[in-house]
């Protein structure tokens, strides 16, 4: 995104002008002036399956587990039991569930922060488009450091979902596995 909305650094990450025009979950949490944030990445697995892996942040950040999950790994291998939501479940230790629509979208809450984390299928790929939006409530000269702070966990959060995804949607085969002999 380009223009005078995004002067502001890790504001905008992968995003399209459709996907920063349209209505999510989180854009209602939150009264007063907020920062909007979008952030995108695509994802070559079904949107069931990243559903999954974002519903997996019921666990763990899957960030930067040194600073944002005190020094423990994020799990690599996905515990199916985590899609069971209920609103008011803790993710990442810091946010509540508010809402979700199953196998669509998650919306969590903390204080002055509200985000939603919705799976938009891409169907002549087989594949989907992760956006994470997040509201940080306040005025922009206060919210701007934040805001880059928060890009930077949430981008490496995005790609780490969409790697494990993209392993568990195309596995390599077994590296003990025969290879078929060129003729």
């Amino acid at each position: 995104m380009t223009g005078p909305r995004s002067w502001m650094p890790g504001r905008y990450w992968g995003v399209t002008a459709a996907e920063v025009g349209m209505e999510l979950p989180c854009d209602s949490e939150l009264s007063g002036r907020t920062v909007v944030c979008d952030r995108v990445v695509d994802i070559a697995a079904p949107p069931e399956l990243v559903f999954a892996w974002v519903c997996q942040l019921r666990a763990a950040p899957y960030s930067y587990d040194l600073l944002d999950n005190f020094g423990h790994r994020s799990p690599v291998i996905r515990d199916p039991k985590l899609t069971e939501l209920v609103a008011g479940q803790h993710f990442m230790k810091l946010f509540a569930l508010t809402g979700y629509t199953p196998g669509a979208q998650i919306t969590l809450r903390a204080s002055g922060v509200a985000v939603t984390y919705a799976v938009h299928p891409v169907p002549a790929a087989g594949a989907s488009r992760l956006h994470a939006r997040v509201h940080f409530r306040g005025p922009r000269y206060l919210v701007a450091p934040l805001v880059f702070g928060d890009y930077l966990m949430m981008r490496k959060q995005l790609l780490t979902l969409k790697n494990l995804a993209e392993r568990e949607a195309h596995p390599a085969p077994p590296a003990d596995a025969e290879q078929p002999v060129p003729h």
